[in-house]
């Protein structure tokens, strides 16, 4: 059975930093890539950031790119999110991810975490 836990998310003022963890088992987790997704109020879930099996190949939405890492440790089966510069508008439920393929392909993610809160005060 696969599980997703995520950790890290709380409150923090705007232009602050927050790195949220998502440990992975269930699955050989080296073999799928990761992602974390986010979901604000009265929103749809939108895509922030995906990661390949290896780590060498990441993607970000626009609107963290250049704020937002992701990176993995494959060796305690974890991804991670470090976020920067956070604003208001990156208020939301965190979302970790886990793809049936080591690349992200156009197929959503097959397993989900439960989310982790991240609210940013202005």
């Amino acid at each position: 059975q696969v599980q997703l836990v995520e950790s890290g998310g709380g409150l923090v003022q705007a232009g602050g930093s927050l790195r949220l963890s998502c440990a992975a088992s269930g699955r050989t987790y080296s073999l799928d890539a990761m992602g974390w997704f986010r979901q604000a109020p009265g929103k749809e879930r939108e895509f922030v950031a995906n990661i390949d099996w290896s780590g060498g190949n990441t993607a970000y939405s626009n609107t963290v790119k250049g704020r937002f890492a992701i990176s993995r440790n494959n060796a305690v089966n974890t991804v991670y999110l470090q976020m920067n510069n956070l604003t208001p508008e990156d208020t939301a439920v965190y979302y970790c991810a886990r793809y049936r393929t080591p690349v992200p392909n156009t197929d959503p993610p097959a397993y989900w975490g439960q989310g982790t809160q991240v609210t940013v005060s202005s």
